[in-house]
């Protein structure tokens, strides 16, 4: 009764969430901007609350979205469902799904709510490129999952710059995904 009373002045001063937080999904990118999810449709199997769709698609080598041979043309979570348990991403071999500290989800609407792929994916980063496009010359599928992949494909055009060139000492120009905010 004596005491100062403990009051949150949220949304006016927000506290940073702690770094295991599990907040909104996250579907990540290789450093050249191919999608990290190949459409296994394992994190739906995963999910308690069946809040996950997936529909896998076979690529191409004309339209290429994933180094695999599968990608995820249709993936939408359901947040009115999502319990925020985490495993969905305990059951993604890929590491294509990871959990942000992203927790304002409130909306107008209940169809705002099922985000959609183009809502979950990465954004792009400096020397990624938006796929669909062919894979880095010279590597092969197990290449990317390896991590011998840094950036996108010699000569090919990135997000308004000049065509890139491979590094010579083969550092990495786009940000890993502790800095783009995942964990």
């Amino acid at each position: 009764m004596f005491k100062k009373a403990n009051t949150e002045f949220y949304p006016f001063e927000k506290k940073p969430t702690a770094p295991r937080y599990h907040g909104r999904h996250q579907l990540n990118r290789h450093p050249d901007g191919l999608e990290k999810c190949v459409g296994c449709e394992l994190c739906a199997w995963a999910c308690p609350a069946d809040a996950i769709y997936v529909e896998g698609a076979d690529n191409t080598d004309e339209e290429r979205f994933s180094p695999g041979e599968r990608y995820g043309r249709t993936y939408q979570i359901n947040y009115l469902r999502c319990i925020f348990c985490g495993l969905c991403i305990e059951a993604c071999p890929t590491r294509a799904l990871t959990m942000t500290n992203f927790y304002e989800l409130a909306d107008k609407t209940r169809e705002s709510l099922i985000f959609t792929k183009e809502q979950l994916l990465a954004p792009l980063h400096e020397g990624m490129v938006a796929p669909p496009h062919a894979m880095y010359p010279g590597m092969e599928e197990r290449d990317y999952y390896l991590g011998k992949v840094t950036e996108a494909a010699p000569g090919t055009v990135t997000q308004g710059a000049e065509p890139s060139a491979p590094e010579p000492d083969g550092e990495s120009a786009a940000p890993d995904e502790h800095e783009a905010g995942v964990r």
